[in-house]
């Protein structure tokens, strides 16, 4: 399948993850919309029917397509998460395989971060596991706005209904209660084909899409510009040329909204408020500008701002705080403990930080918080309080994905622990007992 420039052009954009347990199929689905989209070059398939030969496999593993890692070939699982791009004439596409082991449930936070659907495999044979309510849980937490329920190997099963049918009201109950607003159930067999692209000829009593007619058709909203205004300041630009003697420019990546010239705006966290005297584009100078847009915008007023800051509307400011409570997708091999000094990042503002409280980590399998854990461990997902050094101006995440989200980093060698969002929370967390940090150099 050829697509022009001209039909990319104007064609919609979908980030999209893939997750589910170990042996699933997920790699062999990804593999199966490359190779049936016709997305996939000729080297490429002879290398990986080269490869399934020397594994003794007579038909072509389309899991090789995804898995690129050695160590993934030779074990026959994915451990890393693989991005493929691939395009139809009617959208373009960015997946993230993402891994199966609890151990790298993790890497799934990293592939669904930046997604609007996740796509959740489930063996048939199986139903819903553990990890599987792991995966919808983490979807649910990044505010994935579309997930897809694939229940995979259906031709092992004799492609029934009534298996299909109980699976898939399992987990649409689960994830509801999450609070995911869209579930999409599709009966598959990704070794067969069955249902990926083309619909299956042993499931007539399917009639909904395949799985890349709704890739194809799910409304996708990239419109950052009917979200409050936000533009995260990365480098002071002061050229001091005789050209540009008083030039001074605050550039960075708009991370949502619009300014305009002429808007009123506060610096933050300072507070100190100015009015847009210009925003200039790729070396030009333009009345508005909005997110994505990489811009420099210049103020009337010459106050002291430096990376980060964060610029917003006057009217529409976020509140600054220095005790940030949220819930964090813990990541690190090493543990989160009560009292650890972190380093906290958010957008281009990174400060010192202590974790006060970790008040309670979050239980998969009824979705009860356990009180007062006093560390979290990899893959533990839990409400922590956090004391940082210096003000940040923080949203919901709930409100805004980009402004809303932080990394905790350990300090000494800058490992990431957590991935953290702002008042995202299932429920009210239960309170526990978790014991203050106490630091002189760390004490806020």
């Amino acid at each position: 399948m050829t697509t022009s420039t001209e039909q990319l052009s104007t064609t919609t954009l979908l980030r999209f993850a893939t997750a589910g347990s170990v042996d699933d199929g997920k790699s062999t689905l990804v593999g199966r919309l490359l190779h049936d989209s016709k997305s996939v070059l000729t080297d490429q398939l002879e290398a990986v029917e080269h490869a399934s030969r020397n594994r003794g496999q007579e038909a072509p593993d389309l899991a090789l397509l995804t898995d690129g890692l050695r160590a993934e070939r030779e074990q026959g699982i994915t451990i890393d998460v693989a991005y493929r791009y691939f395009a139809t004439p009617r959208r373009r596409f960015i997946l993230a395989d993402t891994p199966g082991h609890v151990q790298y449930t993790r890497n799934m936070v990293t592939g669904a971060s930046t997604a609007e659907l996740a796509v959740v495999l489930v063996d048939a044979r199986n139903g819903v596991v553990e990890q599987t309510r792991r995966h919808a849980a983490v979807a649910a937490l990044l505010r994935v706005p579309h997930v897809v329920l694939a229940v995979n190997k259906m031709d092992l099963v004799d492609y029934a209904e009534p298996v299909f049918a109980a699976i898939a009201e399992e987990f649409t109950a689960y994830a509801a209660s999450l609070g995911v607003p869209e579930i999409t159930a599709i009966p598959i067999s990704a070794l067969a084909g069955d249902n990926v692209v083309e619909p299956s000829a042993h499931m007539d009593w399917y009639g909904g899409p395949t799985v890349l007619e709704h890739l194809e058709t799910v409304p996708v909203s990239h419109d950052l510009t009917a979200c409050h205004a936000r533009f995260p300041v990365q480098y002071v630009i002061r050229p001091q040329t005789a050209e540009h003697p008083d030039y001074r420019g605050y550039a960075g990546q708009i991370a949502a909204g619009a300014f305009r010239v002429g808007e009123a705006v506060t610096v933050l966290p300072s507070g100190r408020t100015s009015t847009i005297a210009g925003i200039d584009a790729l070396g030009e100078s333009v009345d508005i500008a909005w997110a994505p847009q990489s811009v420099t915008i210049r103020l009337v007023d010459d106050i002291d701002v430096s990376r980060g800051d964060l610029i917003a509307p006057a009217d529409d400011a976020p509140a600054v705080t220095q005790d940030v409570e949220a819930t964090v997708c813990h990541v690190a091999d090493q543990p989160l403990a009560v009292g650890q000094r972190v380093l906290l990042k958010h957008t281009t503002r990174t400060v010192k930080a202590i974790v006060k409280d970790i008040p309670s980590r979050l239980t998969l399998d009824d979705l009860s918080q356990h009180p007062a854990p006093g560390q979290l461990v990899a893959n533990d997902i839990g409400r922590v309080v956090v004391r940082t050094a210096d003000p940040l101006a923080l949203d919901a995440y709930a409100d805004s994905r980009r402004t809303g989200s932080f990394l905790l980093i350990d300090p000494a060698d800058g490992t990431t622990l957590a991935a953290g969002m702002a008042g995202q929370s299932f429920a009210a967390a239960t309170t526990g007992e978790g014991a203050a940090a106490d630091d002189a150099e760390w004490d806020f």
